[in-house]
């Protein structure tokens, strides 16, 4: 990609920014924000987020402009917003498009979300991003952006990596053309679907979590959730027959511990204000941008029963955090829960 060749990024939150940051020291970002005053005070401070953004990093709140503009695009935005971006940007994208989505969490479609109530949901009425991508526009060669990355450790230059997972190896290669620095490492893989799932999944295990933080519990029980987290993330892949190789990686278990103990994890912070005695309503209400485990955590939930997946972690947090369980009766019951081995899907 020659260095006058704009990249685009959907999406000016905190992991958009992060990314646009990012990409903007190897070739110059054109940012997408839907909201007109945001981009122009961007465009006239060059700052967001409280960060001085790269020189490199322009914002536009048009989307044909960006497509015209832009072959490589990283769409980044949060899992209930993500089909609607889709159709605003489908008209301008053409098959020469690459997208590289970053976006952790699972779509419904509107007309399906009744099933999600009434617990007749299947498989096949939930998306990953990159099914949406496929479904909404023409674009063919696709990836997924995944790993440990904490928007704020990035936006700090802290080093870290991440995963490219597609198909395609144009796709891994490009993107870690414009992504790859001194500080951030990029890893390929084909498992795609794996990386999206595990990427999605963990949220459910970070607000498990910061419950343990918010109950003030030690990181003996917090070591035990999230290894066991990630066993329930690797049966419920193995019940859909989706390679598990991915939550072994980057994708999975390096982006389960970072997000499942930092409080600059949005899940984390969820499930400690949740431990602390806060209700789901007011949390909601007060956090600048959605924890997208929560919503994960309902899909999550009701797939396991349907297709009776054994997974009392995610049974019991659903309890918790739809429907009040108490916090100290969760516990017990886990930690009086019969597990017979601790590894039996190797």
């Amino acid at each position: 990609m020659e260095k006058s060749k704009q990249v685009g990024v959907i999406g000016a939150g905190s992991f958009g920014t992060a990314i646009a940051q990012l990409i903007a020291e190897n070739v110059k970002v054109l940012l997408y924000a839907r909201n007109k005053e945001m981009v122009e005070k961007i465009n006239t401070t060059h700052k967001h987020l409280g960060v001085e953004l790269h020189n490199n990093i322009i914002a536009t709140n048009d989307p044909q402009h960006l497509a015209d503009s832009c072959t490589l695009i990283f769409p980044i935005v949060p899992s209930v917003n993500f089909r609607d971006m889709m159709k605003t940007f489908s008209p301008y994208l053409r098959p020469y498009h690459i997208l590289i989505h970053g976006t952790k969490g699972f779509d419904i479609k509107k007309e399906d979300l009744p099933k999600l109530e009434d617990g007749s949901l299947t498989r096949h009425h939930v998306h990953t991003m990159s099914n949406i991508i496929e479904q909404e526009s023409v674009v063919v060669r696709i990836g997924c952006l995944s790993g440990p990355n904490l928007s704020s450790e990035i936006m700090a230059g802290q080093p870290t990596a991440t995963l490219i997972a597609s198909k395609y190896d144009e796709v891994f290669n490009l993107g870690k053309k414009v992504l790859k620095g001194s500080r951030f490492q990029v890893f390929g893989s084909r498992a795609m679907v794996g990386a999206e799932m595990a990427g999605a999944l963990k949220n459910v295990f970070a607000i498990g979590s910061g419950i343990l933080g918010g109950k003030g519990m030690g990181k003996n029980i917090q070591s035990m959730l999230i290894t066991r987290g990630l066993v329930e993330m690797i049966y419920f892949a193995k019940a859909f027959d989706i390679d598990k190789s991915a939550f072994l990686g980057t994708a999975g278990i390096g982006d389960l511990i970072a997000t499942a103990t930092s409080e600059d994890s949005r899940n984390y912070t969820f499930g400690k204000r949740l431990g602390q005695g806060e209700t789901l309503e007011e949390i909601m209400s007060t956090m600048p941008e959605l924890a997208e485990g929560v919503r994960t955590l309902k899909i999550f939930n009701n797939l396991s029963r349907r297709y009776k997946v054994r997974v009392p972690i995610t049974q019991m947090l659903y309890k918790i955090v739809f429907e009040g369980f108490d916090l100290d009766k969760a516990l017990k019951f886990l930690i009086s829960y019969p597990y017979d081995v601790d590894v039996d899907f190797l």
